[in-house]
């Protein structure tokens, strides 16, 4: 409590410094081009303050093991660049697996075992100004300590985003969850750092349901009196839970006859289920833009953007780094996003997914600036996706950042009986495949696994709104399809013999971050 208490106070100090001065648009472009040119240095003093200098850090043991000193590390990134260095490290055995880094199993390299806990991956050079979680959708919610100076860096590269699709005048919604979600409070706090402001905040959830929400409660609260104080307004949460989307196209139509229309931050799938109870209430959302973040957007999802007269833009994000890419503004795929490495390096290895044989090429990250939540030193943060070097005609390209991410994915499985299948075959499968053969959208159907008396079974949930549907013919097209692509025909068999698939009638479940996956695992037998 006492810790609280303290943290709260340098909280309230910090925000009032952090409000008294807004970014200009040339300063936030100054802020970047420093930080670019400055990524080997800024490389370099987080490796040695934040981990040859800390004895905690797992990646210390690391380096020792594989007699990698600090000398010796200057010197790599002197010869082969930030990137370089990070392949030579690799080589050596220094590097993180999504499951070292959530704590899921001990870090083992030759001669050398040892269990880190979460808090170890901690950056000790920043200043906890205040605590969040991350979403927990891919296990337990960790604890994050976010820094104000993150968010001044963020601030600048909202701008880049905002003046690169004409969006800086434009008024803004979002339907985000409250704290200890990070994503909402992160928002007003990055556009109040440059001067904009956010008139909607929907929340999906209502601000007191658990115990650990009250301390959250009385934050967000707070942070409302306090922006008030210093002339930097938060919105009033307004609980709109996901089956009421039709309040939001409400006021995205109100806005639109108006003749502003709005930004409206949110999920891929929440912003779909805007799109489309717009369309059944015959509301005019057209020329509405959707950031969307947390999940991917893909080709299905933005047809129903497009239908409904709105344009969108993914980022890429990780709770645990912040920013990792923003949406690129001469696009050659929908979710394309430039890799922003003012913020992040990024190597790549080839990995197996699972029992099955299936390999991707994993992303390993290593964050360059010192304020963000977690020190990272080529750790996987569980995707993958199609890597690109390439020109294009927008702002960030003008800036340095060449490297164009699309089609970013995670590791999800569905695991049965031994065989794995990846989550990026499941999203063709939900997104595309089910709905042009039973009708219906890409948030209409998902996977699900759970256990029933010790043994796994595998449900594809269904909405209940898909009134005419034949669940055999539903089995049998997925039973069909899974044969079609790499490693599907053992578990089309598994599933098959075992009779371990069926079909339930239900809305798909929602992650307490707003997160459709296609794949839910039910932990701890039925639930919500």
């Amino acid at each position: 409590m006492l810790e609280t208490v303290k943290r709260f106070a340098r909280y309230a100090g910090g925000l009032r410094e952090f409000f008294h001065s807004t970014l200009s648009e040339p300063e936030c472009l100054r802020l970047i081009h420093d930080q670019l040119g400055n990524r080997q240095q800024a490389f370099l003093q987080i490796l040695k303050r934040g981990v040859y200098e800390n004895p905690r850090s797992p990646y210390r043991k690391l380096l020792d093991h594989a007699g990698v000193s600090f000398a010796d590390a200057e010197r790599l990134v002197s010869l082969q660049g930030v990137e370089g260095a990070l392949e030579e490290l690799y080589d050596r055995g220094v590097y993180v697996t999504i499951d070292e880094f959530k704590s899921r199993k001990p870090i083992r390299r030759a001669g050398l075992e040892f269990s880190p806990r979460p808090r170890d991956f901690d950056n000790p050079l920043l200043t906890a100004h205040y605590e969040s979680r991350t979403g927990g959708s891919r296990g337990p919610r960790t604890r994050l300590m976010i820094d104000l100076d993150l968010l001044t860096y963020e601030a600048a590269q909202t701008q880049l985003f905002l003046s690169e699709f004409g969006l800086a005048s434009a008024p803004m919604g979002m339907w985000l969850e409250l704290p200890p979600g990070l994503v909402g409070i992160k928002n007003w706090l990055r556009r109040a750092k440059i001067g904009r402001t956010i008139e909607k905040w929907f929340a999906p959830r209502k601000p007191l349901v658990r115990i650990e929400d009250v301390k959250f409660h009385v934050f967000t609260m707070a942070s409302g009196v306090l922006g008030r104080l210093w002339g930097k307004p938060m919105p009033k949460p307004e609980h709109v839970p996901v089956t009421a989307a039709a309040r939001i196209a409400r006021w995205l139509a109100q806005k639109k006859s108006q003749g502003t229309p709005a930004l409206m931050d949110t999920n891929a799938s929440t912003g779909v289920r805007i799109c489309i109870a717009a369309k059944e209430e015959g509301l005019d959302i057209a020329g509405s833009f959707f950031r969307f973040h947390s999940e991917p957007y893909t080709a299905a999802k933005a047809r129903l953007v497009e239908e409904a007269g709105c344009h969108a833009a993914s980022f890429y994000s990780a709770a645990e780094i912040g920013y990792i890419g923003l949406a690129c503004g001469d696009p050659e795929h929908v979710d394309e996003v430039h890799l922003m490495t003012d913020k992040v390096a990024m190597i790549r290895r080839q990995r197996q997914v699972g029992a099955s044989g299936l390999k991707v090429d994993s992303f390993l990250f290593t964050t360059v600036l010192r304020s963000c939540p977690k020190l990272m030193l080529n750790v996987e943060i569980g995707d993958y996706g199609i890597v690109r070097k390439r020109r294009c005609r927008c702002s960030l390209d003008r800036i340095g950042f060449h490297l164009h991410l699309h089609e970013i994915r995670s590791f999800e499985k569905l695991t049965s009986a031994g065989v794995t299948f990846l989550g990026t075959k499941l999203i063709t499968l939900v997104e595309e495949v089910l709905p042009a053969r039973f009708g219906g959208h890409p948030i209409d159907y998902q996977f699900m696994e759970e256990e029933e008396n010790g043994l796994p079974l595998v449900s594809l949930l269904v909405s209940p709104r898909l009134e005419r549907i034949n669940e055999r013919e539903v089995v049998e097209t997925v039973l069909s399809r899974l044969r079609t692509v790499p490693g599907g025909g053992m578990m089309s068999d598994v599933w098959r013999n075992a009779d371990t698939l069926r079909v339930v009638r239900r809305e798909p479940y929602a992650t307490g971050a707003l997160k459709l996956l296609p794949l839910h695992i039910l932990r701890g037998g039925r639930g919500g």
